[in-house]
């Protein structure tokens, strides 16, 4: 049997410390699943849905976005991924009684963990101007409520459209035609503030924002470079890509400032060797400084340069643009300099030269590690010189791997849900439908809270996500939107998101990847495209949690009809009964989906075509793939602060939040923890367990604190510390973000430790011992 929701918030006043791991995966890994999974579903459900998890006849996991091999194991999920399939797949429930017992005040004092234990919404909720509770709400009234609100805008672009990363293809697809008939390109979404940084360097650099390796490629590679990224938790089925490569020879060098697990040792639970000893990974670690990857890469370019026969000459001469002014630059990195920035000994730079000049195969990965700096896109850039000295883009078993997080946010872009479309995809839109599209760029992430703050936009719709919790600055944020007049949310469970509202509010309810799609013309399927551009159906089987949730497509057709009305040119009503009605104007639209029905049909899909993969092409402005010459940029650090990098816990997808344990990093019982080297607490005069407050410091003289959290002596890189996200969004200034990209600097940001007087309570903020008591009953309560 599945278990009750918590009826209280657990306390998070003394989380427990233990020695961090040194494998992942393996038996605990095992355990932990179950143990999750029979909680939110039960036994028999479990069994069910998870056997169909990345299965080529299954539903595409609600989680990372890994490819999946050819051939599919029978359990092809890992720990993390099947956490997200029961959080979907969970019996709990969110009824509108729920709502009745308790005001949105109420639920704005709880933690994101319990509001995402309650389980599924079942009904289109509504919360009118005043309300103090969320009430049903049929669904034609839903459609009229955000009708009447778009119909009172001075002009479309005063309309936000948000787009979460596990929106289907069609969804995608059709969400961004309602918004451009509409007469907006404000189209936000998750990649603004993450891979934005990765896709305008590449695009710059190679002519295309996407990674240049499939999977097959890392089983052939001789060298992986793993820089700014945790697999072990944010992309678990990657290590056994990884495992893979080195059974056939790789070497890994791994590039991060904390010492991960998963890329130590890997404890691969589907082979007998696997549980009991594992694959030993990293072959060398360079704990690098937070910020200095860019300063590494230029000096590696710069050896390279200088070693005779090192630099692939024949496909910098036919193939690149730039090398001379790139060159330069490079040869004037300074050793000095670079050990400053990196932290690194000489003796460990060296050792990498070796390894990538004994390397004829080459691929480099990187995350938010690299992605959320003041200077991500140059670092990115570098990452991209210092593969084309040696030839390593369009050569098999090597290329460029920007590691994608949500299951679908690739696909999402590619379907057209950007800010700044590209005039040759408006002019295919127009062709298509027959109404000219917006050519005015729209809102990034960022703009668009600025222009919530300023009253500039005053409606905002969310396709998914939990964009409160996930944006930086979280008190502007959370000010911005409720200056809105209506905001809306597309959503499978409740979160913080919900409770911090515009003047009016709606939440609706939608299907999940696990579950039945009916529509009028029969059983419906999805597609997604995983970060290596492979293209595949997703079907769920699963009744539905509730008879009154609509599927995404339904969703954006029913809003569309009745928001367009009859002026409207596109076919709403065909798309919402037909789902390959959708994927074949895509397949007019969208180059690389020709045939698009006929080609998902074959089980694994499709992989879109790559000129920089496929041809040695690069569709550049220069016709050449651009070596790039920048200054090297790293984070300074004033005197008695640390360099605070935001992440993840292993109970943690993005801002969900499925337990309050970090198994990997020894951290059991709470969240409200930072990472502090020993020797730099003994500097500051910290102590192990001692409780403070971080408090960010930037140019604008704000202060922005986040209060009562445990130190917790670990072997991060000196001068650097860790906490976890989202409770520490709030230290991330709105303004504070990467050049060109514009994704929020949230692995950057320069922090004070203050003494906390208090504990925290609920996982945030503070409380009085008897507020922490009463707490404690209700946790007791708990079935």
């Amino acid at each position: 049997m599945a278990t009750k929701p918590p009826k209280g918030d657990p306390v998070q006043d003394a989380p427990q410390v233990a020695e961090p791991e040194h494998a992942a995966a393996g038996l605990p890994a095992i355990g932990h699943t179950l143990r999750i999974a029979r909680q939110q579903m039960g036994v028999k459900r479990t069994a069910l849905t998870l056997l169909r998890v990345n299965q080529k006849d299954g539903f595409d996991c609600p989680g990372c976005a890994w490819p999946e091999p050819d051939h599919r194991h029978t359990a092809e999920f890992c720990e993390n991924g099947a956490k997200a399939v029961a959080e979907e797949a969970t019996l709990r429930r969110v009824t509108p009684e729920f709502f009745a017992a308790h005001s949105v005040a109420d639920l704005a004092t709880r933690s994101g963990y319990w509001l995402g234990q309650q389980g599924r919404l079942t009904h289109p909720m509504y919360l009118p101007e005043g309300g103090e509770h969320y009430e049903p709400v049929d669904w034609e009234r839903a459609f009229d409520i955000i009708a009447e609100e778009i119909a009172a805008l001075g002009s479309p672009d005063e309309a936000v459209f948000y787009t979460s990363g596990r929106t289907s293809n069609e969804a995608a697809f059709l969400y961004q035609l309602f918004a451009r008939e509409l007469g907006t390109n404000n189209l936000p979404d998750c990649s603004n503030m993450c891979h934005e940084s990765s896709g305008s360097a590449l695009s710059e650099t190679i002519g295309i924002g996407k990674g240049s390796v499939l999977l097959e490629d890392l089983y052939r590679a001789d060298l992986i470079i793993v820089a700014g990224q945790n697999p072990g938790t944010n992309h678990p089925r990657m290590l056994s890509a990884l495992e893979k490569a080195k059974a056939n020879g790789a070497r890994i060098i791994s590039v991060n400032p904390l010492p991960e697990a998963g890329l130590e040792r890997f404890k691969n639970p589907q082979t007998p060797q696997g549980l009991l000893k594992g694959s030993a990974l990293t072959d060398l670690f360079l704990q690098i400084r937070i910020g200095g990857d860019q300063a590494l890469f230029r000096l590696l370019n710069r050896l390279i340069l200088e070693t005779d026969g090192a630099v692939d000459e024949e496909f910098v001469r036919e193939h690149t643009h730039g090398f001379e002014e790139f060159a330069a630059a490079a040869r004037a990195a300074d050793w000095d300099e670079t050990l400053t920035a990196t932290g690194l000994s000489q003796e460990e730079i060296e050792e990498a030269l070796r390894m990538v000049l004994a390397s004829e195969r080459t691929i480099v990965c990187w995350a938010m590690g690299l992605t959320q700096h003041k200077h991500a896109v140059p670092t990115i850039r570098e990452v991209v010189n210092f593969l084309l000295l040696r030839g390593n883009i369009g050569r098999p078993g090597a290329g460029v791997c920007p590691v994608r997080g949500h299951s679908n946010v690739q696909g999402d872009r590619t379907m057209g849900i950007f800010e700044r479309p590209a005039p040759a995809f408006l002019d295919a839109l127009e062709k298509e439908f027959g109404f000219a599209p917006p050519r005015e760029h729209g809102l990034d992430v960022v703009r668009a809270i600025r222009a919530l703050r300023d009253g500039e936009a005053k409606v905002f719709f969310a396709m998914g996500g939990n964009f409160v919790s996930a944006s930086p600055d979280t008190e502007v944020t959370e000010a911005a939107m409720r200056r809105a007049r209506l905001t809306v949310h597309v959503s499978t469970k409740l979160n913080r998101s919900h409770v911090v509202t515009g003047a009016r509010a709606l939440i609706l309810p939608t299907l999940g990847r696990t579950e039945r799609d009916l529509q009028s013309g029969g059983e419906q399927f999805v597609t997604v495209e995983d970060s290596m551009g492979m293209v595949h159906a997703s079907r769920g089987r699963l009744a539905p949690a509730s008879p009154r949730l609509k599927s995404e497509p339904a969703i954006i057709c029913g809003l569309a009809r009745r928001v367009l009305g009859e002026n409207s040119v596109v076919p709403w009503a065909e798309f919402e009964k037909d789902y390959a009605t959708i994927r074949d104007r895509i397949a007019r639209v969208i180059p690389g989906f020709e045939d698009f029905n006929a080609r998902v049909a074959r089980p694994g899909g499709f992989a879109l075509p790559h000129a920089p993969r496929d041809e040695r092409r690069f569709p550049t402005a220069t016709g050449k793939a651009n070596f790039t010459a920048a200054p090297v940029e790293y984070p300074e650090l004033p005197e008695g602060r640390l360099l605070l990098q935001t992440l993840r816990s292993h109970d943690q997808y993005n801002t969900t939040i499925y337990g309050l344990d970090d198994r990997y990093r020894g951290i059991t019982g709470g969240r409200r923890v930072v990472l502090v080297n020993p020797e730099d607490a003994r500097r500051l005069g910290v102590a192990e367990g001692s409780y403070v407050d971080l408090v960010s410091e930037w140019k604008d003289g704000v202060e922005r604190r986040a209060p009562g959290f445990r130190v917790v002596l670990y072997p991060t890189a000196r001068g650097c510390a860790a906490a976890y996200y989202p409770e520490t969004n709030v230290l991330v200034p709105l303004d504070a973000t990467a050049d060109t990209s514009n994704t929020p600097a949230s692995k950057s940001v320069v922090v004070r430790l203050e003494d906390h007087v208090e504990f925290p309570v609920e996982g945030h903020g503070k409380g009085r011992a008897e507020d922490r008591a009463e707490s404690r009953l209700e946790q007791s309560a708990t079935d």
